[in-house]
């Protein structure tokens, strides 16, 4: 039951993702397909912990699905109303970041120390690149505890760039396993191009919008609050 669960989560929160970053920014649709990827991601990353913690305490999927809760959690904050709730998310949240930052160094020593430089089948380079992501996304949180929420586009880079990356996350643990792709897809999408190309197009798609929310004005993605998010070019 939870492996059905979260096997639903992820499908979901991968198309629910891309009609996020598809349709027109700070609309109905995207609000509503962007919060309701989150709570697609929650369930995502909570199942993917605890699936994980079956095996293991330390089993990488509960890292992993640790790490999903985090960026969706904090990407949501970000567009919300300044509050106490939001300030102890943070804290709690910077937490987590400094944790896996930690575990994602030890694991990179480990595999880089080992005969073919892999730990549970994972590259020491991608354990150190996860390690770096979370040392800037705490860094982030840090600057957020210590001068508060920016506004404009700094606050909605915030927001899209940790939704994209908990996108990258949830797209990356589908795609880059041939046999689950072959159950759902034909096979012409069972390819190394074509299983790489989505994961391309999230980064491609979050570049894209970080460049636009620096030049360009962009709709107000919450009401009533007292912080704008819209942004002018200069």
């Amino acid at each position: 039951m939870l492996l059905s669960i979260h096997i639903a989560a992820g499908g979901l929160a991968i198309v629910l993702g891309g009609v996020a970053l598809l349709v027109k920014k700070g609309g109905t649709i995207h609000r509503r397909s962007g919060l309701l990827f989150v709570y697609s991601m929650l369930v995502l990353g909570t199942t993917a912990a605890l699936l994980g913690f079956r095996k293991s305490p330390t089993d990488g999927n509960v890292f992993g699905g640790l790490m999903t809760v985090y960026f969706v959690g904090t990407a949501l904050t970000a567009v919300r109303p300044v509050s106490a709730w939001t300030r102890r998310s943070n804290v709690a949240a910077l937490t987590v970041a400094v944790g896996l930052a930690l575990v994602d160094i030890t694991g990179g020593v480990k595999a880089f120390n080992s005969p073919r430089g892999l730990l549970n089948g994972v590259p020491f380079v991608m354990h150190f690149f996860i390690a770096g992501v979370m040392i800037l996304a705490a860094t982030g949180d840090v600057r957020i505890m210590r001068f508060g929420v920016p506004p404009g586009g700094p606050r909605l880079a915030r927001h899209l760039w940790r939704m994209c990356f908990a996108l990258f996350i949830a797209a990356g643990s589908f795609f880059s396993i041939r046999e689950r792709v072959a159950r759902i897809l034909p096979e012409p999408f069972t390819t190394a191009p074509m299983r790489a190309l989505p994961i391309l197009l999230v980064f491609g798609a979050m570049f894209y919008w970080l460049w636009r929310v620096r030049r360009r004005t962009l709709p107000v993605l919450l009401q009533h609050d007292s912080m704008p998010l819209t942004t002018r070019a200069k």
